[in-house]
């Protein structure tokens, strides 16, 4: 499929020029998304670029730049409470190591088949985790409010989300995941009926209410639609880095395939789920795509005579700035055909994750991406991604 995809490349960006100003219907302003209508920015972990993710700072810092959607994963504590946090580890995107009372109960366990040392929500109460305070994930980003804002429930962003609704008179929707719902499920901690709970206790399990529910693992969103879940449902698709000689998208344990697959025998790649097979077979499912953005355009470098990626910019480091953008793959027109929305992940303003022709901007990365028809993007800066998109919409006389 890879081959296919980059065979029309080409294709693709000719089609990108000529259609960029038609939407479905053939009429001039409108965007090239499923349904026509503006793409969404979703605020990944609220304004995660700002303030510590996962916090109702950062949700309410996005909700305040204007986030359409607010997105977070749900993890669970020792006693069954769902919480927002990235990962079970909570030494990851909590001050958790600074605090001397929970010292025993380090160790090191695997998730998802990746080995990993740290303290894991699974062996705190929510009493414990309320102690705990939330960091930034990335140090580049401001440090300054690490530990000061304190982790959430499930039930508290939901309410949050109602309040903000109310308070803004414009709707806020939520996008939780099932966070490696396998490794939970196997401690005697399952996700899924919890989450169904809360969303049939606010009103909105249905395909107009404000939430979207998302997962790495097509049996943990399968099972929630044969318990009566009816919301959108989105099956997320991974990979682990680029080959900068080629351009494809590689595979390393977690990211390798979804961790379901793995337990079943399955050996197929997370890029099974980007061919035509694959969005048919999501399409029974589920209603949208979450794919990283590679697979739409991805990005190469330049290769030195010792046949590795050359450091363009000397700053030490490969990473996306050596790199330059391909051409685009036909993903989000082949979902668009299945009948699949596609809101790929994840756009960041840091130059280092930026292919050199974005020259350091990250609004022209959304505007390649927008363009192309994605029907939203997960952010962690809300307010560059509405800006460029308000350049688009204009561009195309909306």
């Amino acid at each position: 499929m890879r081959t296919l995809q980059f065979a029309l490349a080409a294709t693709t960006v000719l089609c990108v020029a000529a259609c960029s100003t038609s939407g479905p219907t053939g009429s001039t302003n409108k965007p090239m998304t499923l349904d026509g209508k503006p793409p969404l920015v979703i605020a990944h972990r609220g304004a995660s670029g700002y303030l510590p993710e996962e916090t109702l700072e950062a949700y309410t810092r996005a909700i305040e730049l204007g986030a359409d959607v607010i997105e977070m994963d749900l993890v669970s504590t020792k006693d069954g409470v769902l919480i927002a946090r990235h990962d079970p580890n909570l030494a990851i995107s909590t001050d958790v190591a600074r605090h001397p009372r929970f010292a025993s109960r380090k160790k090191t366990i695997k998730v998802d088949g990746e080995t990993q040392t740290g303290w894991f929500s699974n062996d705190f109460t929510l009493a414990e985790i309320r102690t705990l305070g939330g960091i930034s994930t990335d140090a580049e980003r401001p440090q300054e409010f690490n530990g000061k804002y304190k982790i959430v429930t499930f039930q508290e962003i939901i309410d949050f989300a109602k309040a903000k609704s109310k308070e803004t008179g414009r709707t806020i929707a939520i996008y939780p995941e099932s966070k490696n719902p396998t490794y939970f499920r196997d401690l005697g901690l399952p996700l899924e009926d919890k989450m169904i709970a809360a969303i049939n206790a606010a009103g909105w399990n249905s395909k107009t209410a404000p939430i979207y529910v998302q997962s790495f693992e097509p049996g943990s969103l399968k099972y929630m639609k044969s318990k009566g879940l009816n919301t959108r449902l989105i099956q997320l698709i991974d990979g682990d880095s680029v080959d900068l000689k080629t351009g494809a998208v590689t595979f390393a344990v977690p990211s390798d395939r979804p961790y379901d697959w793995t337990k079943a025998g399955d050996k197929r790649n997370f890029d099974a789920m980007v061919t035509p097979a694959g969005l048919a077979e999501i399409k029974t499912y589920a209603d949208g795509i979450g794919p990283w953005k590679r697979y739409i355009v991805s990005i190469k470098g330049t290769i030195g005579a010792d046949g590795k990626p050359v450091d363009v910019n000397k700053d030490g480091k490969i990473n996306d700035a050596d790199a330059t953008s391909t051409a685009p793959t036909s993903l989000i027109a082949d979902a668009h055909k299945a009948g699949l929305f596609v809101h790929p992940f994840t756009f960041r303003n840091e130059s280092r994750r930026l292919a050199a022709d974005y020259n350091k901007d990250g609004r022209n990365e959304y505007g390649v991406y927008y363009k192309l028809g994605v029907d939203g993007v997960f952010t962690d800066f809300t307010d560059t991604a509405l800006a460029a998109r308000a350049d688009y919409l204009k561009s195309i006389g909306r």
